[in-house]
């Protein structure tokens, strides 16, 4: 999708009449047009409504439909290749090989192909031939260890697919760099992405704790291990309303502490508080000083205190802070509204619907969604004609479900 975003033409190569697993996760689901409001073809209106997780995940693509275990599909797949700078796929290592389609017999095909193997392990060790999934590898690679409240509270998931995400930036990144050096030497090659690997290369700092010092990782939950303090606090909720609320605050010198007991908070005791004095006391003294603080938000709503925040960086002394916000929040967010995070476009199944806009500006503006997410199958006559199959050739394969 992001290379599709720069301008690629992506042609996402689906299962006949299934398509992607994602396509069939839900709901939600985008509404369904009636039959009578489009001029779809009949194959369009017998599938399933568009899944809002798919998407998510589809913006600019064409989508065609091929059965390439069939050597009529096969066939297809073979002559994408002869005109495709990169091919991505994340089957497990030797699978495609087994097709036909490993990197060796891609790469005699089209010496100049960049081909891109997104898994779980990578193409070698011994969980090479172990299917990935975000979740397990967050376990397995030491995210899911970090993340949560302290022990004995279990450990949890990140509440997007992260491992995910971040493998297919990598994944980008390698892709992009690849094409770069291909411009150089004429000479495509192997890109091997993986969850473990990236997850891995993830914890950062908290790899390095352990790599250099012997540290093993605990969690927090929200808090920082050595800046305190440094966390959510909960804070009353709106009048009429059931509950708390939360923000996220981080006070990382003396100064915002200070700044944060005198200012924000009616505490001008504690910044000389022989306790809390210095951010090493903090840490050792972390429960006395986060109950203190914990008690004073409880008072007032998260509103209130937001303009306390806000009020003491007009001052010219701020201190780092947030809301904890809804997604419906985090849309209307004023900052949101003002990038433009959101765009609406019109699907020939569903209407108008609002998917989320690329990240990226250049020279101020937004890369552009030039394509809906693609019904399943959308474009299969059209990428198979501008392969040189006729009509009537396509029709063939329709009828053998070959497409």
């Amino acid at each position: 999708m992001l290379l599709a975003d720069l301008g690629a033409d992506v042609v996402k190569i689906e299962q006949v009449g299934k398509g992607d697993d994602t396509r069939s996760w839900n709901p939600p689901s985008a509404p369904l047009l009636p039959s009578t409001a489009s001029s779809l073809p009949e194959r369009a209106h017998s599938l399933p409504p568009e899944s809002a997780y798919f998407l998510s995940t589809n913006r600019n693509k064409r989508s065609v439909t091929v059965n390439f275990k069939d050597p009529a599909g096969l066939e297809i797949i073979y002559k994408l290749i002869e005109q495709a700078d990169v091919l991505v796929e994340n089957y497990i290592p030797g699978k495609l090989a087994q097709m036909g389609l490993g990197w060796e017999h891609c790469h005699e095909i089209n010496p100049r192909l960049i081909y891109a193997s997104v898994t779980g392990y990578g193409q070698s060790g011994p969980y090479s031939r172990h299917a990935g999934y975000d979740v397990i590898v967050e376990g397995e690679a030491g995210l899911m260890h970090i993340t949560g409240e302290p022990y004995p509270a279990p450990p949890v998931k990140v509440g997007v697919a992260a491992t995910d995400i971040a493998t297919g930036l990598y994944t980008h990144g390698a892709v992009m760099a690849a094409l770069i050096g291909r411009a150089k030497t004429g000479k495509g090659c192997w890109i091997d992405c993986n969850l473990f690997d990236t997850q891995v290369a993830g914890l950062a700092n908290i790899a390095s704790n352990y790599l250099i010092a012997g540290q093993e990782a605990k969690r927090y939950g929200t808090a920082h291990p050595s800046v305190v303090p440094y966390e959510v606090f909960p804070c009353k909720a709106p009048e009429g309303e059931e509950g708390v609320d939360f923000m996220m605050i981080g006070a990382g010198n003396e100064g915002q502490f200070h700044t944060l007991c005198t200012l924000v908070l009616p505490l001008p005791s504690l910044p000389t508080d022989p306790r809390f004095s210095t951010n090493a006391l903090r840490v050792a003294n972390r429960k006395e000083l986060i109950s203190l603080l914990r008690t004073e938000f409880m008072k007032e709503t998260k509103a209130y205190w937001m303009k306390r925040f806000k009020d003491a960086t007009k001052s010219g002394k701020g201190v780092p802070h947030g809301p904890i916000n809804g997604i419906k929040e985090t849309f209307e967010h004023e900052q949101a509204v003002a990038r433009k995070v959101t765009v609406e476009i019109d699907h020939p199944r569903a209407g108008p619907i609002k998917i989320v806009a690329p990240a990226v500006s250049y020279n101020g503006k937004k890369m552009q969604v030039r394509r809906h997410p693609p019904w399943l199958g959308e474009h299969t006559d059209e990428v198979l004609a501008e392969l040189g199959y006729t009509e009537a050739q396509v029709e063939e394969l329709r009828a053998k479900r070959v497409i």
